[in-house]
């Protein structure tokens, strides 16, 4: 079968024929990929990035966030049969500290996990894959057209998650963690695929939403946020000091952007008692220049909590194949707008080395489902 692997010797990336996988255990489950999407990540991968082959190969199958269709499974799997679609989760614990011993590898404690398509598992982009049940999400196949969203979505649950325990461990007047985003005033800073996923689940959830980013209001990423009821910020516009002056107390910011500085920035339009979840990743070595003292000052004087999230957990991926659906019932117009590239695997490099300009999300299409 085919694959799109990434060898580390020279960072290139060549589509190669493989041994298709087989059932080798009896909660094993074989699916047949539909789609892959493509994710900064991937990219980085691309350009010779963060990337580790498994132990003794010169390769790693690359991509993480999939979507298939069962074709068969082992004797002890009850919760699927062929011709479901579902999806893969995609890190797997050290089975060594607390957290993975209880099933939560995205908290593992010593960094020995692996993660299928980035560290040391082969990934999605392949024409079949085979996994074990418990890392198997089912997915209902009226969302099928966008359900390769669930993984990007699932990262969004893990923030949101986070920042709700949190506050609502902390603050006296709290409501119950379900309830806890009703009315609040939450930014998101970057309108790409995460940030308007973000901005889906927080609508979902009863938030106010402000979309952060710099684009111009009358193209389609600032359009979609609008058609969920949320309000946009162009970033080269209105400035982080004054976004109180505009809109009152930030309750909440989720950032989904990568850029350090403007990290920093956003703190400076963060509310008293906020949260603030960074969830990109800053590529490069870029130094900043801060003021540390004015920096501190704020956090402690308004009693500010940053938190850094990654990964997601197979609750997180439950709750986001769950948000899909409830999106596509609110905003089935929002839904068919987010994956605008859809490209065959003979032409990864279009989009695994480019970002067209008018990109919000592009998958490699491996097949199409069988319904």
């Amino acid at each position: 079968m085919k694959a799109v692997a990434l060898f580390q010797e020279n960072a290139e990336i060549k589509l190669i024929d493989v041994s298709e996988p087989a059932l080798t255990l009896p909660d094993h489950v074989k699916l047949r990929v539909l789609q892959v999407g493509i994710c900064g990540t991937d990219r980085e991968e691309a350009s010779g990035g963060r990337a580790d082959a498994p132990e003794g190969e010169k390769y790693l199958i690359i991509g993480h966030e999939m979507l298939g269709q069962v074709v068969e499974v082992g004797k002890a799997v009850t919760s699927v049969k062929p011709g479901d679609i579902a999806i893969f989760t995609v890190r797997r614990g050290c089975e060594k500290c607390p957290s993975c011993l209880m099933g939560r590898p995205d908290m593992c404690y010593t960094g020995n996990y692996k993660e299928r398509g980035i560290k040391e598992l082969h990934g999605y982009q392949t024409e079949f894959a085979v996994d074990r049940e418990k890392y198997l999400i089912k997915v209902p196949k009226e969302i099928v057209d966008f359900a390769v969203l669930a993984e990007p979505m699932s990262v969004v649950e893990k923030a949101i998650d986070e920042a709700v325990r949190v506050q609502v461990a902390r603050l006296p007047e709290a409501a119950e963690e379900s309830q806890w985003m009703r009315g609040k005033q939450v930014l998101v800073a970057g309108l790409g695929p995460i940030g308007l996923l973000a901005a889906l689940a927080l609508r979902l959830r009863g938030a106010k939403v402000i979309g952060l980013d710099i684009v111009d209001g009358s193209t389609a990423r600032p359009k979609i946020l609008e058609e969920m009821g949320g309000k946009y910020i162009d970033g080269r516009v209105v400035k982080p000091e004054t976004y109180d002056e505009h809109f009152g107390q930030i309750d909440a910011i989720i950032e989904a952007t990568g850029i350090a500085m403007l990290d920093f920035e956003l703190i400076e339009a963060l509310g008293v008692n906020g949260v603030f979840v960074l969830t990109g990743i800053p590529g490069g070595h870029r130094p900043i220049s801060i003021d540390g003292s004015d920096l501190m000052q704020k956090l402690v004087l308004k009693n500010q909590v940053v938190i850094g999230s990654v990964n997601a957990s197979e609750a997180h991926f439950q709750r986001a194949v769950d948000d899909l659906v409830q999106g596509a019932k609110m905003w089935p117009n929002v839904m068919k707008q987010l994956i605008t590239h859809r490209v065959k695997c003979e032409d990864m490099m279009d989009v695994l080395t480019k970002h067209p300009a008018d990109e919000i999300k592009s998958v490699i299409q491996w097949s199409n489902p069988q319904l």
